[in-house]
């Protein structure tokens, strides 16, 4: 009789079976531990947050986010919810994702004053702030943006400001003179210019100048490898159904972010030539400053400031990484929302004629170019037009924080719970995601009036601003600066700049819309929303020029 032969495992086998058991038996106890960890904290989440009222999903993965990112007016969607569901409301967003929006001036208010502290730049702001522009200002928080934004203030001062108002108007007459080449080559007494392109153009060698004592020449034709990276982003409008759905998952997940898309890969793109400029301008600013600047002018420039926030000494030190990112934000800042903002007044100023023409009377009235003081006190309607544009249209129109530490945030009316009881403040916890549309707060009806759709600059000639908006807290009741710790740094700078080039350009031209007043303008997609005229590609803004004779 034959004994069947069983094969024994040899010991080496036998280690190894043991050894990958154990691994994933360590690996299912990791989940575990992270699965109980998020159950955890969502039932955490649910007990200390105030249960609100909100439109229902639309979409089992993206909640209401997809509508968002694809409307034309976002800020429109945030006002109807707020009519709906009140001053407070929460909407669903990626992947079971809660967000507590706020429409309500007092809670708004508290929110900003605890910006930076309570309320943080959420990872996935953190992700793209730190890819495009590095750990500077945008990005810090807490003490340590305090201390950074304190080494920059008085390079933004009354007095620094008042020192570079030659520098705006050497811009603006650089393109006035372009432009009335332009028109005398022409036949028809007229030239159609793509105006965003020259706002970007002005806003990027003022920058360079004021900020850096260095031309771009982009204003002479010059074309710098900045201004081609930031016109390719412009450029680049259509974004393919993977790369969208990509950017609404990134909210969950911001290593997405670092993902080799397209659009990932025109950041890093610009962040590296916007790194390699401010390393040449850091090195020959250093070489140059003890030859061109005198001590004092070197602690109010930019540059100067930055290069002495270098020194070990310095009471408000910040290390060479820091100030390369201080660069990157100002060139893309100095770019991007002042010409936005100039680009928009023309298309505005073209849609209504009787606003130009009131615009241009004022200026012709007042004659010379006026002072930075002058810009300041002495042309209200210029004044009045410049915040109505930054009322319609900011260049930033959302702000969206995570709450690092519970807080309860008051509210000036009461709204409705999810379980129909009312309160006059909400519980917020730790890790809440909160977001506040500047661009609804700013148009929305509640605040500003039943006329607060329309391009109406002559809100801003009364001595009292009508109804809630009074109780707004931002610079004139606008939202476009922020508010808080984190009010725009540049705002002085931005609002003389746009009233400088502004006065300028339509003292001396006469702007209509190409295709006539009803030519459609629609949102684009750049670095921030940018305008563009419906069926033109990339940014494209074209005007009819004439002269003002």
């Amino acid at each position: 009789m034959k004994t069947s032969h069983i094969p024994v495992p040899s010991p080496l086998i036998l280690w190894t079976t043991v050894r990958s058991v154990g691994a994933f038996n360590v690996a299912c106890s990791c989940v575990a531990l992270w699965a109980f960890a998020k159950v955890l904290r969502v039932l955490r989440w649910r007990l200390k947050t105030t249960q609100l009222r909100g439109p229902p999903r639309t979409n089992f993965i993206y909640g209401v986010s997809h509508d968002l990112a694809s409307s034309q007016d976002r800020g429109g969607m945030y006002e109807r919810w707020a009519m709906e569901y009140g001053v407070a409301y929460m909407i669903p967003s990626v992947l079971g994702q809660t967000v507590v929006v706020l429409s309500d001036p007092r809670a708004i208010a508290h929110f900003f004053t605890r910006d930076t502290w309570t309320y943080m730049q959420t990872p996935l702001s953190l992700a793209l702030l730190e890819t495009l522009m590095g750990r500077g200002l945008l990005w810090s928080q807490g003490e340590d943006h305090r201390r950074q934004r304190k080494a920059l203030t008085p390079a933004f001062s009354n007095a620094a400001i008042r020192k570079l108002t030659s520098v705006f108007y050497d811009s603006a007459y650089k393109a006035k003179g372009a432009w009335d080449t332009a028109i005398e080559s022409s036949k028809d007494g007229y030239a159609v210019i793509e105006v965003q392109n020259w706002m970007n153009h002005i806003s990027l060698d003022t920058i360079g100048i004021a900020g850096f004592s260095h031309d771009f020449g982009s204003l002479d034709g010059k074309r710098a490898s900045v201004t081609k990276v930031f016109d390719t982003f412009g450029n680049n409008q259509q974004a393919s159904t993977v790369n969208k759905v990509l950017r609404l998952l990134a909210s969950p997940f911001p290593i997405i972010t670092k993902m080799p898309t397209k659009r990932s890969n025109l950041m890093k793109k610009l962040s590296e030539t916007m790194e390699e400029i401010s390393n040449d301008l850091l090195v020959r600013s250093r070489r140059e400053k003890d030859v061109n600047m005198s001590e004092r002018d070197e602690e109010k420039s930019i540059i100067g400031l930055l290069i002495k926030s270098e020194g070990q000494d310095a009471e408000l030190r910040m290390s060479k990484e820091q100030v390369v990112a201080q660069m990157k934000v100002l060139l893309v800042a100095g770019y991007e929302t002042t010409s936005i903002s100039l680009t928009w007044a023309l298309i505005d100023l073209s849609r209504r004629p009787d606003v130009q023409t009131r615009l241009r009377e004022e200026l012709l009235v007042f004659g010379a170019d006026p002072t930075y003081d002058q810009l300041k006190a002495n042309l209200p309607y210029l004044d009045a037009v410049v915040h109505e544009i930054l009322r319609l249209h900011p260049p930033l129109d959302e702000f969206s924080r995570l709450a690092v530490a519970d807080d309860v945030i008051p509210l000036s009316e009461p709204v409705r719970t999810e379980s129909g009881e009312m309160t006059d403040s909400i519980c917020i916890a730790k890790g809440t995601l909160i977001t506040i549309s500047g661009a609804a707060i700013n148009r929305s009806s509640a605040i500003w009036g039943p006329d607060a759709k329309e391009f109406k600059p002559d809100r801003w000639l009364t001595e009292d601003v009508i109804g809630k908006a009074k109780e707004v807290q931002g610079h004139r009741h606008l939202l476009t600066f922020a508010d808080g710790p984190r009010t725009c740094l540049g705002k002085d700078f931005a609002l003389t700049e746009f009233k400088t080039v502004l006065s300028v350009l339509v003292k001396n031209f006469v702007f209509e819309m190409r295709d006539g007043p009803d030519t459609q303008v629609e949102v684009a997609r750049g670095i921030f929303p940018r305008p563009r005229v419906v069926g033109e590609d990339g940014i494209g803004t074209p005007l009819r020029v004439r002269r003002y004779e």
